[in-house]
């Protein structure tokens, strides 16, 4: 019995990490679902729930990752989510996801940092796909 690949869906406005991270998760078994922007992820979390979701933060609007991820939550409360930001390293902000209240006001279970290393990635995304199949 083949086990179901688990099915990912990732939005970032940058065609370049958008194809980027798509690799990525291909290579590692996922199947990926992806859109280019936050209206077009709203639109594809009506019609799938995905097993995890990744998210650009600054799309559309400045916290569009941040809108996107409450969105999904309040969809689907048990949707692991991933932000990527390159905020960080653009202007020195940093925000962290490993705290209750931090990922209470920013609505996902992990942040990571623009552009997404390969192995950091995968070993996130099976890491929280984990937690969620227990």
């Amino acid at each position: 019995m083949t086990e179901q690949k688990k099915t990912i869906l990732v939005v970032d406005d940058d065609p370049d990490a958008l194809e980027q991270v798509t690799l990525i998760l291909e290579a590692g078994g996922f199947e990926v679902l992806s859109a280019p922007c936050q209206a077009e992820g709203e639109e594809m979390l009506l019609t799938v729930e995905p097993d995890l979701a990744i998210f650009d933060l600054m799309m559309e609007e400045k916290d569009s990752g941040f809108v996107l991820s409450h969105t999904a939550k309040k969809m689907y409360p048990d949707l692991k989510v991933i932000i990527l930001t390159a905020v960080s390293a653009e202007t020195g902000i940093t925000f962290a996801a490993d705290t209750p209240s931090g990922r209470a006001w920013i609505g996902a279970d992990l942040m990571l940092d623009k552009p997404a290393r390969s192995e950091e990635l995968l070993a996130a995304v099976r890491r929280l796909l984990k937690l969620a199949q227990d």
